[in-house]
């Protein structure tokens, strides 16, 4: 399965997360999966050019796109142009090439929240005019348009988070390469069922004192974050505290609040 990974309006995050995967082999265990990266950004050699005549083969049919994987928030401004963020040598917008390659692709996956659904980068007054693939926020649309399905019949793969789980990733992409993966795997906003059928509370390690009503007032004190620091993982779709973060940690179990990243 060859996949393509762009990276939009945004920190970066999702790869540096993608690094942690629990892998001593990153590129072996896609590779083992039937995974192809084509490019990505950081973790390719190829560059300028090279990169020019991929995206044009890809869009040609020389090259064949099965999953278009996109990081970061789509900028659509100034006033509809996307020229806040042009893809250097090429003279045309990021939102440019994302709307062509789509249209070619089997898979369209969103990594992260940015990407999903607008996240950081669309916060303010969005003077960017941000948003994500086929969402702004909770509400179906952005870049794509609500009635966007990619050539495999499915609308945009929302792998939110901020960042995103590595496992959440490798786990979609193993999935789709092994055509394990349909409609009925997606959640009503979209993001694989796998991780976003569980809750954060789900596993929490403070659950004890949320059942007893005994409230933690600032994060170095014991007891459930949600009455007096507002934790929200009672409510939020992830598996964070049954799928560990480096196999070990989460934000609760680290004394964070639970802040609705996905």
């Amino acid at each position: 399965m060859n996949v393509l990974w762009l990276q939009s309006g945004g920190c970066g995050g999702c790869s540096m997360s993608l690094l942690c995967a629990d892998t001593t082999d990153f590129q072996g265990h896609l590779r083992d999966a039937g995974v192809h990266l084509l490019w990505h950004p950081s973790l390719s050699m190829a560059s300028g050019e090279e990169v020019i005549a991929l995206l044009h083969s890809a869009l040609d049919g020389g090259t064949r796109l099965d999953a278009l994987c996109v990081e970061g928030s789509l900028l659509r401004g100034p006033n509809g142009t996307g020229r806040f963020h042009m893809l250097a040598g090429t003279g045309l917008p990021m939102i440019h090439w994302v709307r062509e390659l789509a249209a070619k692709a089997q898979h369209v996956l969103a990594v992260g929240s940015c990407a999903a659904w607008g996240g950081i980068t669309a916060g303010g007054d969005n003077p960017t005019d941000a948003c994500g693939l086929q969402y702004e926020d909770d509400r179906i649309g952005g870049l794509l348009g609500a009635d966007f399905r990619s050539t495999s019949g499915l609308p945009v793969i929302n792998i939110a988070g901020c960042p995103t789980h590595p496992s959440w990733v490798i786990d979609t992409l193993m999935a789709l390469a092994a055509d394990g993966f349909e409609a009925d795997d997606l959640d009503p906003l979209n993001r694989p069922r796998f991780y976003a059928d569980q809750l954060v509370h789900h596993g929490c390690t403070r659950n004890e004192y949320y059942e007893f009503k005994a409230s933690a007032e600032k994060p170095s004190d014991l007891g459930c974050m949600m009455e007096h620091m507002g934790c929200k993982g009672t409510q939020v779709h992830a598996d964070c505290n049954t799928r560990l973060w480096n196999g070990e940690g989460s934000c609760t179990r680290g004394g964070y609040a639970c802040i609705a990243c996905t």
